[in-house]
């Protein structure tokens, strides 16, 4: 049977036994006595230990490690791309920035920006360089986060603002791209690298030592390798960054791909013919359902956060999304209760570079002069 700590009650009652067959007609049941406090103190602290080894012997595999102890796992097991070992670090978010001014006046190197979130807080920058202004035109200056993560990433034509820019020079400045920032690697994706590599250990350059390799580039959380797929000899691999881009879909952009790639090129085989990195293909698949029983605001919104949580496990490059795993996603939230899903078919990609991601949610009434036509 598997091993379940005893509770106080019967770890005491235990002592107290144990007690009455040491010492004969000694009786530790008695309420208030001698024997009776020292038996349930002794067995309270024999409690204690029972709970830390039950706790202990969670934390000894990484499966179910705790954030400080699964971190050591990490540390053991796991490389990542940048030399560090265990949990991937969180990114700074750098750029540039536009700056304008009078001409030939100097933006000095390390000036502070800032731009206020959706909260009113204030997230910092600063700038690499001198930059020197010209007359007829706004300066790229380059810039970096203060803070590590993804909120030091920047969308296009946001606003940031000089703390104490010189006199000569506008106090705004805008943004052309600020991005790369991404947050600390989270106990779950930690895990499963962790995992994924103590059951697929290092085979010198198979399917599996290249997803492992992308995996350890921040902000990657999912990598498929193809072998063959460009012809005899050849890699391809594809990867997503789900949280990194998020604003994206999480499909990765150009810079993305040239740092997976530059990466894995110091540690895959040199004997692989030729070697490419690609973003998935997004597939958007639509998803018709009727009859939602409740058809609430709340069940509508549970649907889509399982639809979601559905492909984010289970599609990949090629990879068909059947419509059993949308039928069960769908049964999944929380409020469902029945529906019917219309056009019930399996959502095959068009290549195997394509990735199922979702599409539109339409719900809708089905009556049974519908059910009547569709069958004719």
């Amino acid at each position: 049977m598997p091993w379940s700590t005893p509770t106080l009650k019967e770890v005491r009652s235990l002592v107290r036994d144990s007690i009455r067959g040491q010492l004969p007609g000694a009786d530790a049941t008695i309420p208030n006595s001698v024997l009776r406090v020292m038996s349930d103190t002794q067995g309270g602290l024999c409690h204690l230990v029972l709970q830390y080894i039950d706790w202990l012997s969670l934390q000894l595999l990484p499966d179910t490690a705790e954030t400080e102890w699964l971190d050591r796992h990490g540390d053991i097991w796991l490389t990542n791309a940048d030399g560090s070992q265990g949990r991937k670090m969180a990114t700074f978010a750098e750029g540039t920035a536009l700056a304008t001014g009078d001409e030939n006046s100097i933006l000095p190197q390390f000036s502070q920006i800032f731009k206020s979130d959706v909260n009113g807080n204030r997230i910092g920058y600063q700038t690499m360089e001198q930059a020197v202004m010209l007359a007829d035109a706004a300066v790229p200056v380059p810039v970096q986060a203060l803070d590590p993560g993804a909120i030091g990433n920047c969308d296009p034509g946001d606003f940031l603002t000089l703390t104490a820019p010189p006199s000569p020079i506008n106090s705004t400045m805008v943004v052309e791209a600020i991005a790369g920032g991404a947050d600390e690697e989270s106990d779950d994706d930690l895990r499963a690298r962790v995992l994924k590599r103590i059951r697929q250990p290092p085979m010198g350059g198979d399917k599996t030592d290249y997803e492992q390799w992308a995996l350890a580039v921040p902000g990657v959380t999912r990598a498929w390798c193809s072998p063959q797929e460009m012809g005899i000899g050849t890699v391809t691999l594809r990867f997503m960054m789900d949280q990194l881009r998020a604003d994206n879909n999480g499909f990765p952009l150009s810079d993305d791909l040239d740092t997976v790639r530059s990466y894995i090129d110091t540690v895959r085989p040199v004997t692989t013919k030729d070697f490419w990195v690609l973003g998935p293909i997004p597939q958007p698949i639509n998803v018709t359902i009727g009859n939602l029983n409740p058809d609430t605001t709340a069940a509508r919104a549970e649907i889509i956060d399982s639809l979601d949580a559905m492909l984010l496990l289970r599609s990949a490059p090629g990879q068909t999304i059947f419509s059993a795993w949308v039928s069960y996603a769908i049964m999944s939230a929380p409020d469902v209760e029945s529906f019917d899903l219309l056009d019930a078919t399996d959502y095959v990609m068009p290549s195997n570079g394509h990735i199922a991601v979702l599409g539109d949610v339409y719900f809708t009434e089905v009556t049974d002069a519908d059910t009547a036509l569709a069958a004719a």
